[in-house]
């Protein structure tokens, strides 16, 4: 299960994170963001021992949500050492996203 990155635990849970990171930024309205949720979902399950799966809702960690430069949802942000490495927006399958893990991530 992805961990709920807020305002407060943005710094301890993603930028001092020892393992490298997805964090999806959604919102509860948001289409997209929905059709995406038990995909994420999924991978996390399969691949959470290897990367933390953490989800950022736009209504909920404004703050963070500027900090991170998002303009649009759904946004997949890879994270690597506190560093952004990689970030994909809108809606994609598993298998792409999958790929994308592995392009930024490793």
């Amino acid at each position: 299960m992805a961990l709920e990155i807020t305002n407060d635990n943005f710094k301890t849970e993603i930028k001092d994170s020892k393992k490298p990171t997805i964090l999806k930024v959604y919102a509860d309205w948001c289409g997209p963001c929905k059709q995406l949720e038990p995909i994420f979902e999924e991978i996390s399950n399969e691949q959470g021992d290897k990367y933390t799966f953490a989800k950022l809702n736009v209504d909920n960690a404004r703050e963070a949500s500027i900090d991170l430069g998002v303009s649009s949802i759904p946004t997949m942000i890879f994270i690597k050492d506190g560093d952004v490495v990689g970030r994909e927006t809108g809606y994609m399958p598993k298998e792409d996203l999958v790929a994308k893990i592995t392009e930024y991530l490793g």
